[in-house]
């Protein structure tokens, strides 16, 4: 298997739905896997059932574990390289295809707004994304840059660094947040010392227009997403 593309998912179930619509029609290559890791959907999330796709569940309800369902998926994952990517991100054919003829370290992602309609295909349109109430000035850009927990890596570098650090899990940021901020550093450890190199082009993903980038920090239009109302530990 070359390449497995890794999503964990918490409930949005209509963003899976169009997500695995969206996937089902590419045809991608057969060495190419799609694994999905429920980090404990109330209530669970649909099986789907297509070539190379996969639905796994951590069975952990504590808050904040995401990290644990990327570490799951690696473990779980044939590949020789991995995608681990959100569920609120989007990867076009041509992404895929750019990191399945990879062959270096790592890879990140430049960020477009974008969102997958009912049919499971990108829609970029403009009328859309200011009904997503994304901020003018991304309108005006267009893009982001990348963000450190969704990227392309070799399979065997990812333990190299250790994977996630579960110990971390199970707690509201920051401290949860500490797996991903660690295994950033990891890898910014390696780089300096020259035995990693982060691939200079970057992959084109879309994202779609949440949180920050929308007029309300906490705006979920459509009810589409987790709302992360699920209560954290203290």
């Amino acid at each position: 298997m070359k390449l497995s593309i890794i999503t964990p998912i918490l409930n949005s179930h209509e963003i899976v739905r169009r997500q695995t619509l969206h996937y089902q029609r590419m045809h991608l290559p057969d060495d190419i896997e799609i694994i999905y890791i429920d980090d404990g959907s109330e209530p669970p999330i649909p099986k789907y059932d297509f070539k190379n796709f996969y639905q796994y569940t951590t069975h952990d309800m504590r808050p904040w574990t995401e990290h644990k369902a990327r570490n799951m998926g690696a473990r779980i994952a044939k590949g020789d390289y991995l995608i681990i990517i959100d569920i609120d991100y989007i990867l076009p054919y041509d992404t895929i295809m750019q990191v399945y003829q990879f062959a270096g370290d790592r890879m990140s992602f430049k960020r477009y707004f974008g969102i997958l309609n009912a049919d499971g295909v990108i829609d970029t349109d403009l009328e859309i994304l200011k009904a997503w109430r994304l901020k003018e000035k991304w309108i005006q850009r267009g893009w982001v840059s990348g963000h450190r927990s969704q990227f392309a890596i070799r399979k065997d570098l990812f333990w190299e660094i250790g994977g996630y650090r579960e110990d971390l899990e199970g707690k509201a940021h920051p401290l949860g947040g500490g797996a991903g901020q660690r295994f950033f550093r990891q890898w910014q450890a390696l780089e300096r010392e020259g035995k990693v190199k982060l691939h200079p082009e970057k992959a084109q993903v879309y994202m779609f227009p949440t949180g920050k980038f929308c007029e309300d920090i906490d705006y979920n239009p459509f009810g589409l997403f987790h709302n992360l109302s699920r209560v954290c530990e203290t």
